[in-house]
């Protein structure tokens, strides 16, 4: 009888990933589309990826909390603040890796786009644990 409930566990884990995937992938179109309009219009660098980063996660805590973790009990207020607590943890890793990026890159065409990408990866790691763990735990 474990062994069923392994599975069960297993197949949640693997839907959770795969949603999670698809909302961030929507969430990063959020992300880049608001930074790069942003950089194009002429604002400071880090500040038009701040505020990028302020909409993707925006975005991102209403689509993760209704399609991704289903299963989470809603614990309310005390959820949306541990939300917000690690996507401010995140949005100085976030903004930080991408400023380290732009810093230690040399110059070429891509530059921009490369550091976001690694900014993106290395958040979206941190917040998809903490989210399934922490943030949007199961109900018991």
């Amino acid at each position: 009888m474990a062994e069923v409930r392994d599975d069960t566990q297993r197949v949640g884990l693997l839907q959770q990933l795969v949603r999670f995937v698809l909302v961030g992938g929507f969430c990063a179109l959020v992300d880049s589309g608001a930074y790069w309009l942003l950089l194009q219009s002429g604002l400071w660098v880090h500040l038009a990826k701040a505020l990028s980063f302020v909409l993707g996660t925006t975005t991102a805590y209403f689509l993760n909390k209704r399609f991704t973790f289903t299963d989470a009990a809603d614990r309310g207020a005390g959820q949306a603040g541990g939300f917000a607590l690690l996507y401010t943890v995140t949005f100085f890793v976030n903004v930080g890796t991408n400023a380290l990026m732009l810093a230690v890159l040399p110059t070429f065409r891509w530059e921009y786009a490369v550091a976001w990408v690694i900014a993106q990866g290395v958040g979206t790691t941190i917040n998809f644990v903490l989210l399934r763990t922490v943030v949007f735990r199961a109900g018991r």
